[in-house]
């Protein structure tokens, strides 16, 4: 309540406050205030995300390019790599071990680079997904941004360095007989999926890497053996022919092979859909909606619990 002076100054009484008796919660709703650092609902937090998609795209790029920049190579290494390894598995598979049975070597080869390039993508996003906040926290403690844009970035950063590799596999493609044809625009749905799979997984793994460091030991044992049960070195179906089908089965619709051979039914002329399980597409995009979604909910439900502690 206020009163005019004979002067027309405004003169205040001493009555209580208007805000007088209200809680610290009922003053914050009152004044539009919020938590420090609050978890967003997640409509609000797709929001954040996308308005910062500038961030994501610059950040990833510029890791992408400090990744090698203190070697003399430079971003040669992102496809000297991948290489090296595939050499170093047909040395030990292909020629010593002979699990190229039922294929020529002008399938083999392609099949066995095709299937280090591609693993790699997955391998390479989950093990940044690990120290996505935890190799970060400067930066998630310095800064607000939803920090789901750490691990996409991440994912990002070697989706674009499987494509720079894609220029040498293709190269490899046709210099054993497989030349460009309409089945290679399938490769693009391919990679979208694993994309997908690849960035929910790497939310996961960055919301238990958050909580626990000693993961990032752990992972390049669990990943070795992935790699080993995906087929890389392998066709699955063929190495396993005189066991129940069921482990092939269960094999065959692991996500890493299911990607893998999509995109080697896609490069390779002799790689038929017999190499492929049934509804092999419906598998590929069940497996890249349900870790994508899931992933991401999982890493946003954790949100203010990132970077403290």
């Amino acid at each position: 309540m206020s009163d005019t002076t004979h002067d027309g100054a405004i003169a205040y009484s001493t009555s209580p406050s208007a805000d007088e008796g209200l809680s610290a919660a009922d003053l914050a709703a009152k004044y539009g205030l919020t938590v420090s650092g609050a978890r967003p609902g997640l409509g609000e937090y797709v929001r954040e995300l996308w308005n910062r998609r500038h961030f994501i795209a610059a950040f990833s790029r510029a890791k992408l390019t400090a990744q090698y920049s203190q070697a003399k190579l430079g971003q040669l290494w992102q496809v000297a790599t991948p290489l090296l390894n595939a050499a170093v598995y047909f040395l030990i598979f292909g020629l010593i071990l002979g699990t190229k049975r039922g294929m020529s070597p002008s399938v083999f080869i392609p099949f066995l680079v095709t299937g280090v390039f591609v693993f790699t993508f997955t391998q390479s996003s989950v093990m940044a997904g690990v120290r996505a906040i935890s190799g970060n926290l400067g930066l998630v403690r310095a800064l607000h941004f939803p920090r789901a844009s750490l691990p996409i970035s991440f994912s990002l950063q070697q989706l674009q360095q499987l494509l720079y590799s894609m220029i040498v596999l293709l190269a490899i493609v046709i210099g054993f007989g497989s030349y460009p044809k309409l089945s290679w625009l399938l490769i693009v749905p391919a990679l979208v999926m694993q994309f997908f799979f690849n960035t929910g997984l790497a939310m996961v793994m960055a919301r238990l890497g958050a909580k626990t460091p000693d993961l990032a030991q752990l992972m390049p044992f669990v990943m070795r053996t992935w790699m080993y049960a995906s087929g890389v070195m392998f066709s699955i179906p063929v190495m396993l022919a005189d066991k129940p089908s069921w482990i092939a089965d269960v094999l065959q619709y692991n996500p890493a092979a299911i990607y893998m051979d999509l995109i080697r039914f896609a490069l390779i002329d002799g790689y038929g859909s017999d190499n492929l399980p049934q509804h092999v597409w419906i598998a590929g995009l069940a497996w890249a909606v349900l870790v994508g979604a899931w992933g991401f909910v999982y890493f946003w439900k954790a949100e203010e619990r990132y970077g403290r502690g």
